[in-house]
């Protein structure tokens, strides 16, 4: 299917995550159909059949025929239990290796998948390859605030889990030059997460890492600990993958069961339902901070393309937040700038 320099293109995983197609058909015609689809187009892949059933029933047959909604055929489906090995060696007709495929090719600026992240990980790495100067990609992802202003990134949030002082580094780059980039923040402030803000706590790994750092051209300004992730105090944090998928999860259990409490609270007695009425627009604000599905959408970067990831259990809210997400950066070209900066930043140190 040609290119086109002028519209925007999306490669859907439609078969990955714990739901397939039931959530990302109609989260992407959702998304197709609020914005201008002369300039932004989705390219469906997964196995036909299903795609044109779940298509027709929630209302996708106008976009296949203007031409803003594609259907690409894949045969294979990689599982949630998959091996990354046995993905990308024996699954190479896989609705995760075309969407990616397409990205490779130029007929898609981003492809998004809510599949399996290891086999995602070691697929997006085959074919796309890493940037100049960059070990491993890692998963980044912008984490909500205190103050609704501010954002975050942290990064890597579950990529790699036996991270090197030398990688945390090449995070912490990355990181940087995707939020000056995107946030329009200048010289952003980094900090490595830790058991502790003091100089003598943390691992041999994070010790080195946070030298390494010191010495480097970032705005470094030391160690950042768990209960400072969302009070805006730094603009990227940096830590293994190991660590920051833990944080994540946790972050993310615990906002669930402050929303259940608070529903539970509301309807248990006519007093708290009069209650509920005085103060749902305060709930609804915390619901907008604090529910996962809003904030769906991590970009594994350091790869010659962009790859959003979203989480294998979200509905269609949270995987229309990552086609959201991937439309953003691809809308921006996102991977040229951030390619070339990180390039350079990589040369000086080198130098």
């Amino acid at each position: 299917m040609p290119s086109n320099p002028n519209i925007s293109t999306i490669a859907i995983d439609a078969m990955g995550g714990d739901h397939g197609p039931n959530v990302t058909v109609p989260a992407s015609i959702t998304f197709l159909q609020r914005v201008n689809t002369e300039t932004h187009r989705i390219i469906l892949v997964g196995k036909l059949e299903q795609l044109e059933v779940l298509v027709e029933k929630h209302g996708g047959d106008k976009l296949l025929a203007n031409g803003s909604l594609l259907l690409q055929a894949a045969s294979e489906v990689v599982e949630m239990d998959d091996s990354p090995a046995l993905a990308l060696k024996r699954k190479k007709d896989s609705s995760m290796r075309v969407a990616i495929n397409l990205v490779k090719a130029g007929d898609a600026q981003a492809a998004v998948s809510a599949g399996n992240t290891g086999a995602l990980m070691a697929t997006a790495r085959f074919v796309l390859k890493t940037i100049s100067g960059v070990d491993r990609p890692a998963i980044i992802s912008t984490m909500p605030c205190e103050d609704t202003s501010q954002t975050a990134h942290m990064l890597d949030l579950g990529a790699n889990v036996d991270s090197t002082p030398e990688m945390l580094v090449q995070f912490a780059v990355m990181g940087s030059v995707l939020t000056e980039f995107v946030d329009k923040k200048a010289r952003p402030r980094v900090a490595l997460l830790n058991v502790g803000a003091e100089e003598i706590k943390g691992s041999e790994k994070v010790k080195k890492a946070s030298i390494l750092l010191s010495e480097s051209k970032l705005n470094y300004v030391g160690y950042i600990e768990a209960d400072e992730i969302f009070n805006s105090k730094v603009d990227v944090i940096v830590c293994d993958g190991f660590e920051g998928n833990v944080a994540l999860k946790a972050s993310e259990g615990t906002a669930k069961m402050i929303l259940n409490v608070l529903r539970e609270e509301f309807t248990r007695n006519l007093f708290t339902k009069l209650l509920a009425v005085l103060v749902k627009p305060i709930f609804k604000a915390m619901q907008t901070r604090l529910d996962p599905r809003l904030h769906n959408g991590a970009t594994l970067i350091g790869l010659n393309g962009i790859v959003v990831k979203s989480h294998g259990g979200t509905d269609e809210i949270g995987f229309l937040q990552a086609i959201q997400e991937a439309s953003k950066q691809a809308d921006m070209n996102v991977i040229g700038h951030i390619s070339k900066e990180i390039s350079k930043v990589f040369n000086d140190q080198n130098q």
